[in-house]
């Protein structure tokens, strides 16, 4: 497999550094995927280039994963997995442009963030669905595409052409940017990963993708393939990979699933809540950060997916953590929908991107479940503003956000609703934003802070209210 990188940005040599390779060495390394050299095959005063070569094993594939992916018994010693790029030439990328795909350069810091005029040259791309993939893929990026189908026989133009093309992308662009989508998209288009696919793939499509992925119009093609068709990875990313918005100075923010976790852990913090149930935690986006904070002493992770759990527990690392982190942190299977006395005694119950995903007669069982039965003091609930959606480019009009949510509330709907809430179980509630902001539409998420009041007014005092309160929730939407 082969990749080049070229740029004609003076002063050209600064690439050289960028990339952490010396010009005038050959670099070797022997990684996992197999042999990778890097060399600089030009280097003028008007353009220079990078390149690099991995040598695959393929004997070693055929040992490995590689054989178990392929559709016949032949398939595992016939096949193109030696030389067309694809996730074996990602894994080469990040073991020899590890440095670069972080956005370091101690030498030229000031070209780290300073776009080049790029030319990435991929000789042997497998894409199955032909041309139009590839530049669905990346003109959207910005990316000038030339892509050649290669003759299955050079000798035999009779057979037509391969489904392997020499692929050019011409673009501006920073080199950590240009590796970034090089790691996310050539796996999408050759749809094969030769590695094990677990949430940490998730973390690594979002954290490479997170300042393009939401707006690109082939986002979902993009979850589905780069996670390998494993729906809960995907439902879990697909919140994650919203449009992350600009800061006023123009300069980019983290995603909004980040931008989410960060500002529930502040709320949290700010209530100086000790113990915390993160009810539908998922794969443990947000158990993680309240795992290594000395501040929570107590910590529940509940969701009715036992695979998801599974997935936070190795997220988590509790296989390898000490007893003591392990006493702090469990992980039960529960449902918002059914008394469960293991959810009650909790100083903040955090209910993060839930309330969309459950059918709109279902919420009265949630709302009886959380604030009439397991009265925490606190209660944080996240969800998406549906007017915020005008923003998204790639959701047709009155969409949603994910194919799994069962509706989305506009800013005086999710008011009206946790407002009866709060009046009839005795807590109060305020309102803040999250994510970027239209001055028009409001914020991307809002979140509601319920707290207990010190009447602490039970379900039971005011049979009217809560019965009153249930029954235009079950209407709601």
């Amino acid at each position: 497999m082969y990749l080049s990188i070229s740029t004609t940005s003076a002063p050209v040599a600064d690439l050289t550094y960028l990339l952490h390779k010396h010009p005038d060495r050959l670099h070797h390394r022997a990684l996992s995927v197999g042999d990778t050299r890097v060399f600089c095959t030009e280097l003028t005063a008007e353009r220079c280039t990078v390149a690099l070569l991995l040598d695959v094993d393929a004997i070693g594939l055929v040992r490995g994963q590689g054989a178990a992916l392929e559709s016949f018994t032949l398939g595992q010693y016939v096949n193109d997995r030696p030389y067309v790029a694809s996730s074996l030439l990602t894994g080469a990328i990040r073991g020899v442009f590890g440095t670069a795909l972080a956005g370091n350069c101690a030498t030229r810091p000031e070209r780290v963030a300073a776009p080049l005029d790029l030319e990435l040259h991929l000789p042997t791309v497998a894409c199955e669905r032909g041309e139009g993939l590839i530049r669905a893929l990346w003109e959207p990026l910005g990316w000038r595409v030339d892509a050649t189908a290669l003759p299955l026989d050079p000798e035999l133009p009779e057979w037509g052409d391969a489904r392997i093309f020499d692929v050019r992308l011409t673009g501006t662009a920073t080199v950590q940017q240009a590796l970034q989508q090089l790691i996310v998209l050539l796996p999408v288009l050759d749809d094969a990963k030769h590695y094990w696919v677990d949430h940490t793939e998730a973390d690594k499509l979002l954290r490479h993708g997170g300042d393009w992925l939401g707006s690109h119009p082939e986002k979902e093609l993009i979850l589905r393939r780069f996670l390998r068709h494993q729906r809960d990875l995907i439902s879990a990313a697909q919140d994650d990979a919203e449009v992350p918005g600009t800061a006023p100075d123009g300069a980019a923010q983290p995603s909004l699933a980040r931008q989410r976790r960060d500002a529930v852990h502040a709320e949290l913090r700010s209530l100086g809540a000790t113990s915390v149930l993160d009810m539908g935690c998922g794969q443990g986006a947000l158990l993680a950060p309240l795992f290594r904070d000395r501040a929570i002493t107590r910590l529940v992770g509940a969701d009715v997916s036992a695979r998801a759990l599974a997935q936070a527990e190795r997220r988590l690392g509790l296989d390898e953590a000490s007893d003591a982190q392990r006493r702090k942190v469990s992980l039960i299977q529960s449902s918002l929908t059914y008394r469960d006395d293991r959810l009650r005694g909790f100083d903040a119950m955090v209910l993060m991107e839930v309330i969309e995903h459950l059918d709109a007669d279902r919420i009265p069982s949630l709302v009886r479940t959380v604030f009439a039965e397991a009265r925490p003091t606190h209660v944080i609930v996240t969800t998406p503003n549906v007017e915020y959606n005008a923003n998204y480019p790639g959701l047709i009009p009155g969409g949603l956000r994910n194919h799994d949510h069962r509706f989305e509330w506009t800013r005086a709907e999710f008011a009206a609703w946790a407002e009866r809430v709060g009046a009839a179980h005795g807590y109060s509630v305020r309102f803040a934003g999250i994510g970027p902001e239209d001055a028009a539409l409001g914020p991307a998420t809002q979140m509601a802070v319920f707290t207990r009041g010190a009447g602490d007014v039970a379900e039971s005092s005011a049979p009217g209210a809560a019965a009153g309160a249930a029954t235009m929730e079950g209407s709601t939407r």
